[in-house]
């Protein structure tokens, strides 16, 4: 596929992706330390470096004048009924952001994975105090999520603790910049085609968002990837899963709390949760050293397997699993130190349909569990 790119210098130098770490300098001890003259001049202090900002606003690029650009404007005009003047009208004021195209690459192979790491920047007091006021100040609307949906309140905080740290941060992006980047410019990558595809898909639901709600399709903000609001659904989801959960006649994922507590539990519900399943989403476990047990990884997100094979290959859980459930083992590495291992639910699986990832699923199930024991604390 070829585009008519057109780049200014400003565009080849919009990002550095790495934040710069103020070096520190150590001085040796005052009783080591030589005798300084009275005139000699005071050591300077190191200057700290700023990390550079990450660029939301982007470029024009005339995304009008691509030849996909326009075929995507002509399948709105006639699957859709959009007013073509319109659509170009606002395509002329999309610009193009290369810090998207950035930061939705993959990151570089070799570094090991480390769950530790990954899990300590969700599971912290900040975020698990936010959680506790957030749960006390929604206390309704989550116990009528759970009551009406099945899923727990617990996971419910989790998810919107992950997301945004309750709404603190839903992202600077303007949505329509960051899919029409996607859409027409993806980075290069084996997946290129189906990845663009999908942004394309959820650009054309943003604008058909925007023109059921009546809203400015520019005045959406969120993540570099399209995402919105407090448990950053791409635009896809709000026009699938998205309820008016407050009941004031209009869906408000950026403002509404109560919108979005029940938007994330209709969005599980749509990808399998159940309400009845017994038990805790994961138990801990061991794994026997004949390694039988590693058919078992790797194999989907889906819990497909029974507990008794598990069990025969050498999966042993600290406690009791359900009879006449099906599980997956889950490995969660920890870089250089030993993995643990985890036999994972039917409902854990389904929260890796919010975000395709095993830390993902287990930092909101560990977050939802810390913010409810902190609530029952003293």
């Amino acid at each position: 596929m070829r585009f008519a790119l057109r780049f200014t210098s400003k565009t080849l130098s919009i990002l550095m992706l790495c934040g710069a770490f103020a070096a520190s300098l150590a001085l040796p001890p005052a009783a080591e330390a030589a005798p300084q003259k009275k005139s000699a001049k005071k050591a300077k202090k190191p200057v700290k470096k700023k990390t550079p900002a990450i660029d939301t606003k982007g470029e024009f690029v005339n995304f009008g004048q691509w030849k996909e650009v326009q075929q995507f404007v002509d399948e709105m005009v006639s699957k859709h009924g959009f007013q073509r003047s319109e659509l170009e009208a606002l395509l002329r004021q999309v610009n193009y952001v290369d810090s998207a195209v950035q930061l939705v690459k993959p990151a570089p192979p070799g570094k090991p994975k480390n769950w530790q790491a990954y899990s300590s920047r969700f599971i912290e007091p900040i975020r698990i105090n936010a959680g506790v006021r957030f749960w006390d100040e929604n206390r309704d609307a989550l116990a009528r999520a759970e009551s009406l949906y099945g899923v727990p309140a617990e996971i419910i905080v989790g998810i919107i603790g992950v997301e945004t740290i309750y709404g603190v941060d839903t992202g600077k992006f303007r949505t329509m910049d960051a899919l029409t980047t996607l859409a027409f410019a993806y980075p290069l990558a084996p997946n290129r085609d189906a990845r663009m595809a999908f942004f394309r898909s959820e650009l054309e639901s943003t604008l058909l968002y925007a023109r059921q709600t009546g809203i400015d399709p520019l005045s959406l903000l969120g993540s570099y990837a399209g995402a919105v609001g407090m448990p950053q659904f791409m635009p896809g989801n709000i026009l699938k899963y998205a309820v008016d959960f407050d009941g004031d006649g209009r869906i408000d994922l950026r403002n509404s709390a109560s919108d979005a507590i029940g938007s994330v539990a209709a969005f599980l519900v749509g990808h399998g949760w159940r309400r009845d399943d017994p038990g805790p989403l994961v138990y801990t476990a061991r794994v026997s050293p004949s390694r039988a047990w590693e058919k078992y990884i790797n194999q989907g997100l889906e819990a497909k397997f029974r507990a008794e094979d598990l069990i025969a290959d050498g999966v042993v859980t600290t406690s009791s699993l359900p009879s006449g459930m099906s599980y997956g083992l889950v490995d969660l590495q920890n870089g250089s130190e030993p993995t643990e291992y985890w036999v994972a639910t039917n409902n854990f699986f389904t929260i890796t349909q919010y975000n395709r990832s095993y830390f993902y699923a287990m930092s909101v199930v560990e977050l939802g569990r810390a913010v409810k024991l902190s609530r029952r604390a003293p």
